[in-house]
């Protein structure tokens, strides 16, 4: 019979890594000056929108096209395949039906807990362009690259028959490639593309919220628990594992971050808080289930230190990304994932003596990272060069709110209806 106990367990997983997008929103919103917080959380709205309905349509079949008995599926371009079988979720559709059931969870619930992935890894790209992007343009490129990079991607690392963990013995439990490495590669590709914004240099753009901040980080570790628990499937001694390093791994990377902020610059910020927490978050992701709890805290303390060091890599190499994808979410999921090939319980080079599992991850990494930035800029360029990718110069300096959207999103007053009132 159908396990009910973890179907309910993924499909509050599902729920609670859905609820990570918009906490995105309000981090990235945060971030952003004030006559542009419409715009960027739109851009994450837009890709809640826009990769569910694809999900359904498509994406899952192509993502677990041989998830299964592998059954009517027909390879396109070597590494990718769809399953015809489920265009609209017709086959998960009738075993979700069937009363007769015997599995941990129906397909169904996998292929929800699945989307909420894609969507936050379109969504994580948006903040490299904040301030500069169109929105139309911004959805045409999330549709494409997540249908020819994110799909197939997603099959390579979490197709459980077919995928890389199953063939090669990469390690990647939550999405440190998947997710990260390939946000962060596109974000990196997109800011080339798109070019610096006006006045760009350090310090001259300041978060306009730092309180959307602090409450967009909150919402990302509450709903990062189902994001790496989740990925277990099942409420077992694994998820319960995952768990304790979800909350282990940021809160130090918190105490690596400020402890440079300080010594750098003399004072620990509200920001550097928030980014500290997301970058233990980012790197604890591959290896959430392969550390013990300890190992988890040394990475999560390192990899504040080193992404917050990395922020700055923009400002020398020239590259305007908004709100550290790059910083945060490329460099955190290298580190995180080669992390592994050092500490992963068995497998490390700690425990094996080898730099077997290091070299599986050091190239799972490389090949995320090049396919998605390759791709990513070519899609970018092409959206530039015919309907134009970035908003008029005076749009940007004015704030993009009311040009793209028609919306402020801070109004501080109502205009009142000054016209003669009569008397009588």
């Amino acid at each position: 019979m159908l396990d009910q106990g973890n179907t309910t367990f993924v499909l509050v997983m599902a729920a609670l890594v859905l609820f990570m997008t918009p906490g995105l929103a309000f981090f990235y919103g945060g971030l952003v000056k004030a006559k542009s917080v419409i715009s960027m959380m739109m851009m994450s709205f837009g890709a809640i929108a826009l990769v569910s309905v694809l999900w359904v349509l498509y994406g899952y079949a192509i993502a677990f096209a041989n998830h299964g008995d592998g059954t009517n599926v027909a390879g396109v371009v070597g590494f990718f395949s769809i399953d015809w079988n489920q265009i609209g979720l017709g086959q998960a559709f009738e075993e979700a039906k069937a009363s007769t059931i015997n599995a941990a969870y129906p397909s169904m619930a996998f292929v929800g807990f699945q989307a909420t992935f894609a969507i936050i890894t379109v969504a994580l790209i948006s903040g490299a362009i904040a301030d500069r992007a169109k929105f139309g343009a911004w959805m045409i490129f999330a549709g494409v690259w997540v249908t020819v990079v994110y799909f197939p991607v997603a099959s390579w690392v979490f197709n459980l028959t077919s995928g890389w963990a199953a063939t090669w013995g990469v390690i990647d439990f939550a999405g440190g490639t998947a997710v990260h490495i390939n946000a962060g590669a596109a974000g990196l590709a997109l800011a080339l593309v798109l070019g610096k914004r006006v006045g760009f240099a350090k310090g001259a753009h300041k978060p306009h919220n730092p309180p959307f901040v602090l409450l967009g980080a909150a919402i990302l570790w509450f709903g990062w628990f189902g994001f790496n628990a989740g990925s277990e499937g099942a409420a077992d001694g694994i998820a319960s594992i995952a768990w304790v390093n979800t909350l282990a791994a940021p809160a130090a990377a918190i105490l690596g971050w400020l402890l440079v902020e300080k010594l750098k610059d003399g004072k620990a910020t509200s920001v550097g808080a928030a980014s500290g927490a997301v970058t233990g978050l980012v790197a604890i992701t591959p290896a959430c289930a392969n550390l013990t709890p300890g190992w988890g805290l040394v990475l999560g303390f390192l990899a504040g230190i080193v992404c917050c060091f990395a922020i700055d890599w923009k400002y020398r190499l020239g590259f305007d990304d908004s709100l550290d994808v790059v910083g945060v979410h490329l460099v955190g999921g290298i580190f995180g994932t080669l992390f592994l090939g050092f500490f992963a319980n068995d497998t490390g080079l700690i425990y094996s003596g080898s730099f077997a599992q290091l070299g599986k991850q050091a190239a799972a990494a490389g090949a995320v990272g090049a396919y998605s930035f390759v791709l990513a800029f070519v899609i970018g360029f092409i959206i530039e060069k015919t309907i134009g990718f970035r908003v008029k110069t005076e749009d940007e300096v004015a704030g993009i709110d009311t040009a793209v959207h028609g919306e402020e999103g801070y109004v501080l007053y109502e205009e009142r209806d000054e016209s003669p009132v009569s008397v009588r």
